[in-house]
């Protein structure tokens, strides 16, 4: 518990300090287009986030070592994988010139890396018919693990929409599986998602709700490598932490990810890197939030907006996460959660889209 707390001041005090001074380094690292589909901030703000995140990753590793955590050797190992994914990001960040398809190679890259130092190699499943072929095939366990961690990192990448959406959203599913390799006593990845966890939580103070500081593509790609290795490890290495345990855990980013490019590619018929104004948060920041829209100034109005969206999708990733808890060894369980997780966000982003929100969704302004 001692390095979630350290791992969380490390991260308070750094992101403070990247906040403290953005006039000195705002020509580069702020977010200067306000305008386009998933612009939702009034002022230029610093997209470096991820810088903090990752200096308190390496404090906590350090930590362990100077303590003598039997995990220290394998943390400053998946902190050193994460670096093609980290830097690929905070070059986008700071020059606006990295490309969806370099930072994705960028995370393959570090998944690569993690299957050779670290053994992360996604070898069962409990999918029916798929962990068989895998057994007779294993070289096909490589492009599966690469394709799962670069899907992750761009699924966190997708839904960072929001102040504090993304950020929360990796803490309870980081939260969720230091539980469970608590349970298993698996002290590598409970001491790495505690550190993860603390380093998010310093990053969200200066997040949410005031928006001072934004996780960037360096931030939300590092988490989403974070979320998809430590899921990966967790399964490999503990034979009784069912395979559908992180997928419903990350439930809402993937299917998020999954439903988009399915949208884009078959019902919009455009490319499925291309940008849109439809996403599920995007959808109930503009048809659920319309009490911030009397009598407040363009920038109250819409850091205001910003914030209070975030928290419907709280709740949706908590509805994915807490069964995961609950059952995180039965799969026949999680695959039903899991379904019934799928329709739940279908029904209510039809529901939204079609301008038929439920009333118990919308919040109203009373006088």
């Amino acid at each position: 518990m001692s390095l979630l707390i350290l791992s969380f001041l490390t991260s308070l005090l750094t992101t403070l300090l990247l906040v403290r001074s953005g006039a000195r380094h705002g020509r580069l690292s702020a977010d200067h287009d306000l305008r386009g589909p998933q612009k939702f901030h009034a002022r230029p703000v610093p997209r470096v986030g991820g810088m903090g995140v990752m200096v308190s990753l390496i404090i906590g590793s350090a930590i362990a070592q100077v303590d003598g955590s039997p995990a220290a050797r394998y943390l400053w190992i998946l902190v050193a994988c994460s670096l093609p994914a980290f830097v690929a990001g905070i070059s986008e960040d700071l020059t606006k010139n990295v490309s969806p398809r370099r930072r994705l190679f960028a995370t393959a890259i570090s998944a690569g890396l993690a299957i050779w130092l670290l053994d992360a190699v996604v070898a069962r499943t409990d999918i029916p018919g798929l962990d068989p072929l895998l057994r007779r095939w294993a070289v096909l366990t490589l492009p599966l693990t690469v394709f799962i961690i670069a899907g992750t990192a761009n699924a966190i990448n997708i839904i960072d929409g929001f102040n504090g959406l993304a950020s929360m959203c990796v803490f309870m599913m980081i939260l969720a599986l230091a539980y469970v390799a608590f349970q298993v006593g698996d002290t590598f990845v409970f001491t790495a998602s505690l550190i993860t966890a603390g380093a998010v939580l310093g990053f969200f103070v200066w997040n949410f709700p005031a928006g001072l500081i934004f996780l960037g593509d360096g931030g939300a790609y590092l988490l989403g490598f974070l979320l998809g290795e430590l899921c990966i490890l967790l399964v490999h290495r503990n034979p009784t932490v069912s395979p559908m345990f992180p997928l419903l855990v990350c439930a809402y980013p993937v299917f998020e990810t999954v439903f988009t490019m399915y949208r884009r590619k078959f019902v919009r018929g455009v490319a499925t890197g291309a940008p849109d104004g439809i996403h599920l948060h995007t959808l109930i920041h503009r048809r659920l939030i319309r009490w911030t829209l009397e009598n407040n100034p363009e920038r109250r109005r819409l850091r205001r907006r910003n914030s209070m969206t975030s928290p419907y999708l709280w709740m949706l990733c908590l509805m994915s996460v807490i069964p995961s808890v609950l059952w995180w060894n039965s799969t026949s369980i999680l695959a039903g959660f899991l379904l019934a997780f799928i329709v739940l966000y279908i029904w209510l982003y039809s529901r939204i889209v079609r301008f038929k929100t439920p009333r118990w969704m919308v919040f109203r302004r009373t006088r």
